[in-house]
């Protein structure tokens, strides 16, 4: 198989643009949770939520399979970060070196896309999770905050949606394909 989109979503973002690129490529999407095959595949894609923890699945998906010869990966996260500031950047790069190793990292094309929070759908561990860095974060000075803290703050309680399809369009050059992206 040339290609396959691998996706790790807990409340629908990282699906909802996994199945977006496979419409516009062609391409099959799969969840990381169904174990889907990486060995025989040229290039997988993998498109995952951001958590305190990384990106979701990466590393189950990625950890115990080394990338055959030839083999490229491309990876997508997504959250509420924006990846037009180099400080989001950089925090992500971070976390992916932890989740993945360096021969994979090596062949790794990495894009960065927006996601969606909608705080009534998050489970009762994350809501808690987020008020309590919204109260440490409401502690510290303003002037002090990260652009990270900026968006937690901006976004905190509410529905907030940077959804943005056209921003698939470098992972479809990178794929390879020209397709409507």
């Amino acid at each position: 198989m040339k290609s396959v989109i691998i996706y790790g979503s807990r409340y629908g973002s990282s699906r909802r643009y996994a199945e977006q690129l496979s419409a516009l490529t062609g391409v099959p999407a799969v969840s990381f949770e169904d174990d889907p095959p990486v060995s025989g595949v040229e290039t997988p894609v993998y498109i995952g939520g951001l958590y305190a923890g990384g990106v979701l699945g990466l590393k189950k998906t990625f950890r115990s399979r080394a990338p055959e010869p030839g083999q490229r990966l491309i990876v997508a996260t997504v959250g509420l970060a924006d990846p037009l500031l180099e400080e989001n950047v950089r925090n992500i790069r971070v976390s992916l070196r932890k989740q993945l190793s360096s021969a994979w990292l090596e062949r790794a094309g990495v894009f960065h896309l927006r996601g969606a929070i909608n705080y009534r759908l998050l489970s009762p561990g994350h809501r808690a999770v987020m008020a309590l860095l919204y109260r440490s974060l409401r502690r510290t000075p303003v002037e002090k905050w990260s652009a990270e803290d900026r968006a937690l703050a901006d976004t905190y309680g509410k529905c907030a949606d940077f959804f943005d399809f056209s921003a698939l369009a470098p992972l479809v050059r990178a794929l390879g394909l020209h397709g409507p992206a």
